[in-house]
């Protein structure tokens, strides 16, 4: 196989560069930063952890309901790049003003925290629909799964250097205080996304799209609108988004409540930090091995694979006692994470109207954000009933079961291969 494209290259390094938004902002530092806050201002423990669940659940919702709108409007040609760049300039601003917030206003963090997140959800909703601009389908399974292992290394870098930094704040090496090592991060996250994105923007052009003809935002809202009308016209897909729903809700909910289910067993912070940044490393290789045994065997058999995986993750994760039992399930998790992210995107994009694409992603976007509501309250309720925190982490397995007999339902992406998939019209 012919070696990476510029085009190609430069879409991948966008992978590299907002994950370190991922890890610093959404998963490690800033969670632990604007709950200092919040204790500094009275909040209670358990009132600020729901407000943060409210945040999120509102940007979620937020950008689920409007994702095929945007995508419909940047379907035509010359709009993709634009909306990309409008969302990621709101992420990149918003997160150099975490920075500006006065101690103690949790409330303005939340908000700005909410702009910060709709631009980097925004901007990926476009980044993963020019997956089909910058690569042919023969080529998906790998170009996807590299981008996903850049960005584990991407996050691994920065966060390295945040932890170091916050680390040393607080044993007085250097003198400043862990708020102010907190910022910090904040400022490298966007350094780090601004810098690494410019090949994407300089390199990555629109290939496909429509031309705009006259009232471009009443034709948007008609094409939207015979999407959803005639759904049935994308049998495959549709079945596709449906089985993605449920084992991507496992994917997610393993990942979202790893930390907490860590602490339930007694895992102490540091080495929870520890075993995430090591998950990331590890991760990183096996996201490209899954796109090598892809090319092989296709995404679909492999996406199997990653299912079983997770499934065994709940399995073991039921029996789990110590910091070892710990380690073990996360480096299982490592295996197959990036793997099934990246290839449910490429296979996704191989069944997508080409110039259609950013509306599509839109509903990809709907469907992964709405799946990480369904798997949490699962484990919730089942944690609550029983008693038992490993009993939640076990009922996941209906998701992941639920969907691999669904995505039995969708052909191979071998055999999908020069099929042409109808594009959208108004009529």
């Amino acid at each position: 196989m012919k070696k990476f494209t510029k085009q190609e290259t430069s879409w991948m390094y966008y992978d590299w560069a907002n994950s370190a938004y991922s890890i610093i902002i959404t998963t490690a530092i800033f969670p632990i930063f604007y709950k200092a806050q919040a204790t500094a201002a009275g909040v209670e423990a358990a009132d600020s952890t729901a407000y943060l669940g409210y945040t999120i659940a509102i940007f979620t919702f937020i950008l689920a309901m409007i994702g095929p709108i945007l995508g419909t409007f940047a379907d035509y040609e010359g709009y993709k790049k634009k909306f990309f760049l409008g969302f990621l300039l709101m992420g990149l601003v918003s997160t150099f003003s975490l920075i500006f917030v006065p101690e103690g206003e949790w409330l303005l963090l939340l908000i700005i925290f909410t702009i910060s997140s709709l631009g980097l959800r925004g901007a990926n909703l476009f980044y993963d629909a020019f997956l089909v601009d910058v690569t042919e389908d023969k080529r998906m399974n790998k170009v996807s799964a590299r981008g996903f292992a850049l960005g584990y290394i991407g996050s691994a870098i920065p966060f390295i250097i945040s932890i170091g930094i916050i680390l040393m704040a607080q044993q007085e090496i250097i003198p400043i205080s862990s708020t102010t090592a907190s910022k910090i991060a904040f400022v490298i996250t966007f350094i780090w996304w601004g810098v690494f994105s410019i090949p994407m923007l300089k390199n990555v052009k629109q290939i496909h799209g429509i031309k705009r003809g006259p009232k471009p935002i009443r034709t948007s809202f008609l094409r939207l609108k015979n999407t959803v009308k005639n759904i049935s016209q994308y049998k495959y897909l549709t079945i596709f988004l449906i089985a993605y729903f449920f084992y991507i809700d496992g994917v997610g909910t393993i990942i979202s409540m790893s930390t907490a289910y860590g602490t339930d067993v007694g895992v102490s912070s540091t080495i929870l930090l520890v075993v995430l940044l090591v998950t990331q490393i590890v991760a990183a290789p096996f996201a490209v091995l899954y796109g090598k045994l892809a090319d092989r065997f296709s995404a679909k058999a492999m996406l199997n694979v990653g299912i079983i995986v997770y499934t065994i993750v709940c399995i073991y994760g039921y029996f789990l006692e110590t910091a070892f039992d710990f380690w073990v399930l996360a480096m299982l998790v490592a295996t197959s994470q990036g793997g099934i992210q990246a290839l449910s995107r490429s296979y996704f994009a191989k069944l997508v109207p080409k110039a259609n694409a950013n509306e599509f992603f839109g509903f990809y976007n709907i469907f992964g954000k709405f799946a990480s509501v369904a798997g949490p309250i699962l484990v919730g309720a089942t944690a609550q009933i029983t008693g038992k925190t490993n009993a939640g982490i076990l009922s996941l397995i209906i998701l992941f079961i639920i969907g691999m007999i669904i995505l039995n339902f969708v052909p191979s992406d071998k055999k999908m291969e020069g099929v042409k998939t109808p594009e959208v019209n108004i009529s």
